[in-house]
């Protein structure tokens, strides 16, 4: 277990998530849209807890084993990826999801005593192209920071 907690990317990473997952109902509160308590664990929203996390690993990575390591490659790699997933994927399917949604209340209007009961998909599943730059932001500032004073204090 003092090895894992010795892992400094992978503790880096996961301050950035954490952080990231933090900041969600406190921007959802600045912008207007009141405080909700679910931003703390849930996907989607701003910033993107997952380019936070992915971003501030590849930084960590990269200050400890160096930008020319085989992990700082794969680290770059499945961040793009997973920035991809979030802005493209995911981001669809939340959209798809809403009409989903809107079809569902339609259909229940229609067969109100019908067997037909009301289905409510999650919307808010990825993220903007800001949100994800927000996020990688984040994951980038975290990532240099944590690993800068770990390596700091030795």
């Amino acid at each position: 277990m003092d090895r894992l907690l010795q892992n400094t990317p992978l503790l880096s990473a996961f301050a950035a998530f954490v952080v990231a997952q933090m900041l969600k109902p406190i921007i959802s509160t600045l912008c207007g849209n009141g405080w909700k308590w679910r931003y703390l664990t849930t996907t989607g929203g701003m910033p993107s807890s997952h380019a936070a996390a992915s971003a501030s690993l590849t930084v960590s990575i990269g200050m400890t084993n160096g930008i020319d390591s085989t992990a700082f490659a794969i680290c770059v790699f499945i961040t793009l990826v997973i920035m991809n997933d979030a802005m493209n994927v995911r981001y669809e399917t939340g959209k798809q999801a809403e009409i989903l949604n809107r079809w569902s209340e339609i259909l229940s209007d229609l067969h109100k005593n019908g067997p037909f009961s009301p289905t409510s998909f999650k919307t808010m599943v990825g993220h903007s192209a800001i949100q994800v730059i927000a996020g990688a932001l984040l994951g980038i500032i975290c990532g240099a920071l944590f690993t800068y004073l770990r390596l700091l204090n030795g």
